[in-house]
């Protein structure tokens, strides 16, 4: 196993799910706003699973999302 080329393709998909997680997240929010199904002061909670094919690893990271 090259280490260096692990940690560039962990790297890459972390920058990948991050900006993918962000725009959707952020879409998301805006249009429930919007709707009016969320106020805008709301705080959400927020959980992101991942899960790795191949591999017995599958975890969980929480948060909140604040609007105001």
């Amino acid at each position: 196993m090259n280490e260096d080329v692990l940690n560039m393709s962990v790297r890459k998909f972390l920058k990948k799910f991050g900006v993918t997680a962000q725009r959707e997240l952020e879409r998301a929010v805006a249009e429930a706003v919007r709707a009016g199904r969320i106020p805008p002061d709301a705080r959400l909670s927020v959980r992101a699973t991942v899960q790795v094919e191949g591999l017995d690893l599958r975890f969980e990271v929480d948060g909140t999302l604040e609007l105001a």
